[in-house]
């Protein structure tokens, strides 16, 4: 043939487009995250197959043609094993992202044609492409990758999982402080303990809204917890505040009102009724300040550099504890709040509060570290890249 078209071959060439390297890294770190990635691709199921081995995409390769061969009942079975779809239909990408949301994966995936549309739509979280991805696939989806990178889809994830820690934290906390404002009255009532006020309205006015407001803001800002994209994917199902985190607030609301009111009896029996209601605000404001501190970790202990490593966190911590002092210390306060200045001696019995409150609470985090192993690993949500 080459002699009666008068050509020879000289050279054969081969172009490789190899995965960038960012996009490695980022399954790696999905793979931490309990998220597994899988690719449905148009490419031939061999150079597909190759590329996720490179990827560190774990699965077998299936082609389009196999896949679409599979019943239901046998792709059910066999789904957690695909790793790989090649040369695929439109239907065929609906199909699996339906299958793997009844077998209770969550399910995000990310498409640039049109024939991705249905998918996207179907599946939990639609990632449209934002520079190579059609105006239909843009509308199917409810997120737009402005740099077509999946490593921003891993950045995403975990400035959502920062969120939602956040909300926690700040949510761990008031649940904690309205347990033990509600136990603080009725246990002063029940003893008889300063009249059964052992705060006045504008005291518990000063806790709430000079206090609990600036920890409520260094939660919400605060940085990232080490280790969070290493956490299994929770429950999407799962309450909130389930039965045994409500245990734990309950307690630690119990364990700040119980101490709360034994300062203030004491104050009261020691001296008089202005300084054992100052001591209790005193008392009840640092264990505040104890309780946000205790709040960012679940079972984590305080006494690491995570403590100190965000800056406004601890300024705000810093503004709180000036407060908590200027409230007993100066003139113009003292007559609005109905406080007085305190000896060294009585400062000494309100620090035992967020002693005692941090001892318990920390022994109670060894304790869950220890049966930690033991707790149920939920779920991994999947997330799918077209190649």
């Amino acid at each position: 043939m080459d002699e009666v078209l008068g050509l020879t071959l000289l050279a054969l060439v081969a172009i490789v487009d190899p995965p960038r390297k960012e996009a490695k890294d980022a399954i790696a770190r999905c793979k931490d995250a309990g998220i597994r990635a899988r690719m449905i691709t148009g490419d031939h199921v061999t150079t597909a197959s190759a590329i996720a081995e490179q990827l560190g995409i774990e699965g077998r390769a299936l082609s389009g043609t196999e896949f679409g061969a599979l019943s239901d009942a046998e792709l059910e079975d066999q789904v957690e094993d695909i790793g790989v779809v090649a040369r695929v239909a439109p239907e065929d990408k609906v199909r699996l992202v339906d299958m793997l949301k009844r077998k209770g994966n969550v399910v995000a995936m990310t498409g640039d044609g049109v024939n991705d549309a249905p998918a996207l739509k179907r599946a939990d979280i639609g990632v449209a492409m934002g520079i190579t991805g059609t105006e239909m696939t843009k509308e199917a989806g409810d997120m737009i990758l402005t740099d077509d990178y999946f490593a921003t889809i891993v950045a995403a994830v975990e400035g959502g999982r920062g969120i939602y820690d956040n909300l926690m934290k700040y949510v761990r906390i008031q649940l904690i402080e309205l347990v033990a404002f509600i136990l603080l009255f009725v246990l002063a009532g029940i003893f008889n303990v300063a009249n059964g006020a052992p705060l006045t309205p504008l005291q518990i006015l000063w806790i709430n809204f000079a206090i609990d407001v600036l920890l409520a803001v260094g939660l919400g800002f605060d940085a990232a917890v080490p280790g969070l994209m290493r956490r299994r994917p929770r429950d999407a199902s799962a309450a909130i505040v389930d039965r045994g985190l409500a245990i734990r607030l309950g307690v630690a609301g119990l364990i700040m009102a119980a101490v709360t009111l034994g300062v203030v009896a004491w104050g009261e029996h020691r001296y008089d009724l202005v300084v054992a209601t100052t001591m209790g605000l005193t008392t009840l404001s640092l264990m505040h300040i104890a309780g946000a501190l205790e709040a960012r970790e679940p079972t984590g202990t305080i006494f690491s550099r995570y403590t100190i490593a965000n800056r406004r966190f601890v300024q705000l911590i810093g503004a709180a504890l000036v407060l908590t002092f200027l409230v007993t210390a100066l003139s113009p306060l003292q007559r609005i709040f109905d406080t007085t200045s305190l000896t060294s001696s009585q400062w000494g019995i309100c620090l035992i509060g967020p002693i005692v409150y941090i001892a318990l609470i920390e022994l109670g985090k060894l304790v869950d570290r220890r049966r930690e192993p033991s707790l149920p690993v939920l779920a991994p949500a999947e997330t799918y890249e077209r190649a």
